[in-house]
């Protein structure tokens, strides 16, 4: 093939002209010496002399020959648990392509300004930006100063982007030697065969701006609407003001007073360089920020586009969160959307859609009450399944009630509230009784067998002071039973069977409220409202109430919780993929960080109890009579749970498993907690549990309690 029909290669940014392609593909060797220079200049003083040996004998020798340019951005694909069936995808691609002579002279101006002055006049490596740096770093003992020309931010951009492992990606921002001695090194390559015009266009058509935009001319129109050409002085130094940190000075979600100091320093600086007069600097900052929002139009996929919003929102969440995928949640998102990734999530959709159908045929679509479920695998923490009657969509539009306020974003019947999962916004619900595993679990854990029996009234005064209220005799906590033919002597089996919160109150007062709460916490229960924060850090000894669950949580960490008892007491934090693959065909395994948060027979013993309420039948002991014994006649197989209801109705649970799928649901009003379920939901959580275990079962109806041979009598 001559070399006039070779294809031309493709960058992020445009095609490789041969220009570019013979400088990113040459190096210039870099003294020994200078080395020694960078060591000093860009390390704190006590790591940089310890580091010299290394840079001079091995660092300079081993730069590579090419630095291999990034492909084009791709989309990242998210796959069912077959590794088969697409449930998203994430891209960005609003990029405006630009020749140098369509970038204003006023952003140029604002950026040599403020990020390299004497960007014209070196040749990559600014000796006397090193030399200031090396200076401030050895008076300070730190790394205040970092010298970095344009140029080299360039070049760090490039491999930041080239990037697709974890390691790679610490390596192409660590703040080492080795590092910037390589990063300079391509920096003046890049200067021996690019013009400066070439290198400034390439820069500005890649450097992301925040919301979205890639390069000034998408980020002139995110922001203003305009075309970069028309950009005035001062809206040109507000969007070179964002490339330092485009969330801290974001105008539109974040903090306009913030931008606005920062383009007034980036209006400085041009005055201060002699691209503007001090006139011309006072004019532009005299400026309001006159933002004109446009939407990016660069998103495709995710969660808005997907038929399993509620679980892909969550997989992005948990991503954003993986420090491996880089230093910011602004750069992992980023590499989900531009890494072209391969990703194998837990999901599994035939089980999802069964729970979906199960949900549904409870409480219909667009129900004031959100009916919501998660199942999590014992033992790994996947996630399933999550499923709930709403539509994961940000038009809320026609939602209702309050839709006489115009700006009422409910949760029905469009949502992107985490409902399932919980966040600072979303703390969760009440979860009644089926918190009284965590009392039970942390007895066991005390040594009290389950045969343990205690007298249990109807109505029992506690040692705990609530002060005066509906559910206190004087200053003193005293619960009652769902009806007064509950009393008399419960043990663990009965107790837990028929929900008796007179047994468990006692339980707790004998062990201390406060082992409930750790058992509860090493279980991987997150205290989301302030005030359940507050009661638990503060004053857990005293915090009665926490038994029968008035703390509130979701149905992701009580099925994660419950997920251990099958596992013997393994909890495994939930976890929503298993693997992704790079472009370059490696495969990332991801694992849960799973923890014997409770021993084996503490878990087997929880197990036999919890056998109770499905009435499936305890092995090592009797039971009576079961709150949900629609599960037991739901599942063919080995089958526990617990139900969980709320004063005066407020919300209503059930939390149940097989050896190896655990189920949560929980119906309430989440947009108004005063807006109780009433007696004619009770029982539809239970209900769509037993219709999905059962559905688990027979899609996977394998194994089998082990019964307790401890902690039994």
């Amino acid at each position: 093939m001559s070399a006039s029909s070779k294809p031309v290669a493709q960058t992020w940014f445009g095609p490789i002209t041969a220009v570019q392609r013979r400088a990113m593909f040459a190096l210039v060797p870099v003294a020994v010496a200078f080395g020694l220079v960078v060591g000093l200049a860009f390390l704190p003083l006590t790591s940089a002399f310890g580091g010299l040996a290394k840079v001079g004998s091995e660092t300079v020798l081993e730069l590579p020959d090419e630095l291999v340019l990034p492909p084009a951005p791709e989309s990242s694909t998210l796959y069912a648990s077959d590794g088969k069936t697409v449930i998203a995808t994430f891209g960005d691609q609003y990029r405006v392509q630009l020749e140098f002579d369509q970038i204003p002279e006023s952003v140029v101006n604002a950026l040599v300004a403020t990020e390299d002055s004497n960007f014209f006049e070196h040749n990559g490596v600014d000796p006397e930006g090193v030399m200031r740096a090396l200076v401030t770093n050895l008076a300070d003992g730190g790394t205040s100063e970092g010298a970095s020309t344009i140029t080299m931010q360039y070049v760090r951009q490039v491999l930041s982007y080239t990037a697709t492992t974890p390691e790679e990606v610490a390596a192409a921002s660590e703040v080492t030697i080795d590092r910037k001695v390589k990063e300079m090194g391509y920096a003046l390559a890049l200067e021996e065969e690019m013009t400066k015009h070439e290198i400034l266009t390439n820069y500005l058509n890649t450097v992301y701006f925040g919301n979205g935009a890639y390069g000034i001319g998408a980020a002139a129109q995110v922001y203003y609407g305009k075309v970069p050409a028309d950009l005035t002085t001062a809206e040109s130094a507000m969007l070179v003001g964002l490339i330092q940190s485009p969330s801290n000075y974001d105008p539109i979600n974040g903090s306009s007073e913030a931008a606005q100091v920062r383009r007034d320093h980036v209006i400085n600086r041009m005055v201060d360089v002699g691209f503007l007069t001090g006139a011309e600097g006072d004019e532009a900052k005299a400026e309001g920020l006159n933002l004109n929002p446009q939407d990016a139009n660069n998103t495709m996929g995710g969660a808005i586009d997907s038929d399993y919003g509620f679980f892909v929102d969550y997989f992005e969440q948990w991503w954003n969160q993986q420090e491996d995928f880089g230093d910011s949640e602004e750069v992992r998102k980023a590499r989900l959307y531009r890494g072209g990734y391969q990703i194998v999530s837990t999901l599994d959709v035939d089980l999802q859609d069964a729970a979906q159908e199960a949900v549904e045929r409870q409480k219909e679509m667009g129900s004031e009450y959100a009916l919501g479920s998660v199942v999590v695998e014992p033992g790994t923490g996947g996630i399933q399944v999550m499923a709930v009657n709403r539509i994961y969509s940000n038009d809320t539009s026609e939602n209702g009630p309050n839709t006489s306020n115009p700006e009422y974003k409910g949760s029905y019947p469009s949502t992107t509230n985490p409902l399932l999962s919980g966040n600072s916004a979303v703390p969760g619900y009440q979860a009644g009784s089926s918190f009284k595993m965590f009392t039970m679990l942390a007895a066991l854990e005390e040594g009290l067998p389950l045969d343990t029996t205690i007298y249990s009234p109807y109505q029992y005064t506690s040692k705990y002071v609530v002060g005066d209220g509906a559910a206190s005799c004087g200053d003193y906590w005293c619960p009652k039973n769902a009806s007064k033919s509950e009393q008399g002597d419960y043990n663990m089996w009965t107790g837990f069977g028929e929900s008796v919160n007179t047994y468990f109150v006692q339980l707790a007062e004998r062990i201390g409220v406060e082992k409930s709460i750790n058992v509860a916490e090493r279980l991987g229960i997150k205290f989301r409202s302030q005030e359940d924060l507050n009661l638990v850090t503060n004053s857990p000894e005293t915090y009665g109430p926490f038994v029968l669950g008035v703390t509130q949580t979701t149905p992701l960490d009580m099925a994660a919780a419950y997920a251990a008892l099958p596992a013997d007491g393994v909890y495994c934090p939930p976890i929503p993929a298993s693997s992704a693959t790079t472009l370059t065909g490696e495969t990332i395994p991801f694992e849960s960080a799973c923890d014997q948060a409770v021993s084996v027979e503490v878990a087997r013993a929880a197990v036999d109890a919890a056998r109770c309420p499905t009435e499936y039948g305890a092995a090592a002991g009797n039971c009576t009579w079961g709150t949900a014994p629609q599960v037991g006649n739901a599942v063919d197989g080995p089958v526990a749970g617990k139900t969980g209801t709320t004063d005066s109705n407020s919300t209503n649970w059930f939390v149940g498993f097989t050896p190896n799928a655990a189920a949560a649901a929980f119906i309430a009003d989440p947009d108004s907690p005063q807006n109780l379920v009433g007696k004619g939901n009770l029982g539809k959580p239970a209900n769509a549990v037993a219709e999905i275990l059962a559905a688990q079962w027979d899609m996977n109806g394998e194994g089998d309690f082990t019964p307790p041979t401890e902690l039994v009598h």
